[in-house]
């Protein structure tokens, strides 16, 4: 799908930098059922990654230590502490808390012309399938560049 400038999100002054430095970025994005493989995924990270790791929880009582890279940025997102879809009174679903910051985080980040930012989606069906979704239609990419549970059938793993 071409999307005409129109529709992009202009390009934010951080993504600018990365593009002009060649800086490779990791967005992560997880839940509760995938704690102990996001674990294994940051290990193998080179110890100067760069980039974001998003996690869904369903309460605070799930949020803990990870060892990230020092240029990681990890943001637990507490779907108890969370509402639904604006003005609809429910509370947060599965995946919800996920979909909205991996896609706003993507939408001001993966911005620039030939973004390579490495996309790594562990959580749940209904959440990883919205952000693959909504990286190919609103950012072009092409779903076999995003890595996610082979058994989804969404990107590549």
């Amino acid at each position: 799908m071409t999307t005409d400038a129109s529709t992009r999100t202009p390009i934010s002054a951080v993504a600018r930098r990365r593009a002009r430095r060649g800086v490779v970025q990791h967005l992560i994005a997880a839940d509760e059922s995938s704690l102990g493989e996001l674990q294994a995924l940051l290990a193998t990270l080179p110890v100067c990654a760069t980039g974001r790791v998003f996690v869904e929880v369903p309460d605070a009582s799930w949020i803990g230590a990870l060892a990230a890279p020092g240029r990681m940025t990890v943001t637990w997102l507490d779907r108890s502490a969370r509402s639904g879809e604006p003005g609809s009174g429910r509370a947060c679903a599965r995946g919800q808390a996920l979909t909205r910051a991996v896609s706003a985080w993507a939408d001001e980040m993966m911005c620039a012309p030939g973004d390579a930012t490495r996309v790594f989606l562990l959580g749940g069906y209904l959440g990883t399938a919205q952000i693959v979704e909504h990286l190919a239609e609103r950012l072009g990419r092409a779903p076999g560049s995003v890595h996610a549970p082979q058994c989804y059938g969404l990107g590549t793993r």
